[in-house]
Order: C-alpha cells, then sequence, then structure tokens
C-alpha cells in the first residue's frame, strides 16, 4: 500500500509579529487523494476556476462555490489532518537556555516539527488495509529554499524511518519531495484547512470586517453541512508544544462552539434587517436590496444565502448544484 503526506506551515516562528505559529500535515492513501484530486479538478471545470486554493486570499466571496463544493467534498473522504501550534514565545524562551540564534531555532524546528506531525499520521497507517503489509510512505512538501538549505527532505526520511525501525512499525518512507503548491491540490488543501482552523483559534471572526465576514460565511456554510462539524471534529486533530517533550492535544470543539454560536446570531440580526426591508418591498432587486444594506459586490453571495434562507430555498441550496 501507498501512503502520501502533504506538509504546510503557517506564520513562521521567526515571523516575530506573530504569537503563533502553525504546522500542518494531510495523510491519505495514493488511491483516496488521487480520488479527492480528481473530484476537486471536476469542481474547478464546473466553477470555471484556475486559481489556487488559498485562505489567506479568499477576500471575496465570488468564488464560494469552488471553496465550499471542495472543502465538503474532502471532509467527506477518508483522510486525516494533524496541525502543531508552536508558541513563539515559549520556542524563544528554549532556545536562549541553549544559546541558540533564531536561524539555528527554525532549522532545528523544521525538521522535528514535520518529523512529529508525520508520525502522527504513520503510527496507525499499516491498520488501514493490512495489517502485515508493508506501507510505503512519500511526503511532500511545498518549494521553500529554506527547506533545501537544509536538506530537509533527507532528514526527514532518517528521521521517519529511525522511528519505524526503532518502534516496530510496518512502514518505511521511500520518498520526500518538494512540489510546487500551484500544481498540487492536495497542498492548497492543507494550507486552507490550516487558515480556517488558524481563523477559528485566533478569534478572526470578531474583527467583524468585511474579509472576515466572508470568510466566516464560508467556513459556517461548509460546517452546517450534512454531517460537516462532525467529521471536521473527527478528521483533524490539533496538538500544541508547549515547551515539553510531549505534545498537549486540543478539543477544537473547544474552539468551533464560540464561532457558531458567533457567526449564528450574527446571522440572526443580518437576516432580520433583510426580512425589513423585503415586508416593505418585496419585489425589490438584488442589487437595490445590496445597496439599502450596504452590502459591497464582494459579499454579494452572502446576501443571496440569506435571502434564500428567507423564502425557505435553503441557504447552500444553490452551492450544491
Amino acid at each position: 500500500m501507498n501512503y502520501l503526506i502533504y506538509f504546510d506551515e503557517s506564520n513562521k516562528i521567526d515571523q516575530f509579529n506573530k504569537e503563533f505559529s502553525y504546522y500542518g500535515a494531510y495523510g491519505g492513501t495514493d488511491r483516496a487523494l488521487a480520488s479527492i484530486v480528481k473530484k476537486v479538478n471536476r469542481i474547478n471545470k464546473e466553477c470555471n476556476s484556475k486559481s489556487e486554493l488559498h485562505f489567506r486570499e479568499y477576500t471575496k466571496d465570488r468564488n464560494i462555490k469552488k471553496y465550499f463544493k471542495t472543502l465538503h467534498t474532502v471532509i467527506n473522504e477518508n483522510i486525516r489532518i494533524n496541525i502543531l501550534i508552536v508558541n513563539n514565545e515559549d520556542a524563544f524562551k528554549s532556545a536562549n537556555k541553549i544559546e541558540l540564534n533564531t536561524e539555528e531555532l527554525r532549522e532545528l524546528f523544521y525538521i522535528k516539527i514535520p518529523e512529529r506531525l508525520f508520525y502522527g499520521l504513520t503510527r496507525d497507517v499499516s491498520h488501514l488495509e493490512n495489517p502485515e503489509q508493508l506501507v510505503n510512505v512519500k511526503i511532500k512538501i511545498d518549494l521553500n529554499y529554506e527547506y533545501d538549505k537544509i536538506d530537509l527532505n533527507k532528514k526527514l526520511i532518517e528521521q521517519m524511518n529511525a522511528h519505524a525501525a526503532y518502534r516496530n512499525k510496518n512502514y518505511r518512507v521511500r520518498k520526500v519531495v518538494s512540489h510546487d503548491s500551484e500544481k498540487s491540490i492536495p497542498l492548497q488543501i492543507i494550507d486552507t484547512f490550516i487558515g480556517i482552523v488558524v481563523f477559528l483559534l485566533e478569534k478572526s471572526y470578531l474583527a467583524n470586517s468585511d474579509v472576515s465576514i466572508i470568510k466566516s460565511d464560508l467556513i459556517f456554510r461548509f460546517l452546517m453541512e450534512s454531517n460537516n462539524l462532525v467529521r471536521f471534529q473527527n478528521q483533524i486533530r490539533l496538538f500544541e508544544w508547549t515547551g515539553n517533550e510531549d505534545l498537549k492535544e486540543i478539543n477544537i470543539s473547544e474552539h468551533l462552539s464560540p464561532f457558531m454560536v458567533y457567526k449564528t446570531n450574527f446571522d440572526i440580526q443580518e437576516i432580520t434587517k433583510i426580512q425589513e426591508v423585503l415586508v416593505k418591498n418585496p419585489s425589490i432587486k438584488t442589487k437595490e436590496l445590496r445597496e439599502t444594506l450596504g452590502y459591497p459586490n464582494t459579499m454579494l453571495r452572502l446576501l443571496l444565502g440569506y435571502r434564500d434562507h428567507i423564502t425557505g430555498v435553503g441557504r447552500n441550496t444553490f452551492l450544491l448544484k
């Protein structure tokens, strides 16, 4: 059996204006990931989109159908995502104890953090199909000159296979390769899921800006569809490094609940405003309604979703077509 792992990061540890840095790994069998890529390519074609999935760049809801359908498709596949949170201040304190500079710290973390994430995905992978079958693992990381500089690919192979031998596991890492995210849908997927998790953890939805409202609407619609909320909690595992050898697992539901409550209350207020306008002018055109409410054109699909909800069509109906 062949198993693939994709790695990405958000907020580098030496970005001194950031309190936390985040590292994510996304794993599945080669057959499962090939199926996902095929489905996402079909979504891109349906949406007539050639742009990459990048949560940071999702600032207009024009592409909400593409993001929504991709997230909905991925979370309903047999995949696993591990995300590690590092408190940068704790990391610098640890480095100072042994007189490591920032560059040395980053180099060591680039080796240790991915290895911990990958081991979390691979330690039970031999039980996916046949416990006696050797699992061949290939790891793909985003193109980054810093990774090349420290020969991360080779070091990860050595670290992971040492773990497999020492712990008597039934997998072997055969190859670690750099891949351009522009050409890799799985790397785009892990980027998007990391972005969503960071958005929830840092409570960015409380900013109440146009961009935060647009991102919140995507996440909420995705989570409220079918069984996605439960699958999101089951398939994404969060860990925090607090300066100790053992990682602390974080219950992601603790960060989902405040968001769902906040977004539900926000939507009730917005829907009430829309209903008041529609009562006075039931035949109002969408553009006029949007301008009356002060919605920018970047939030048009948000408005359409609210209107469909009011008329009983279903808020996500047009996204699922």
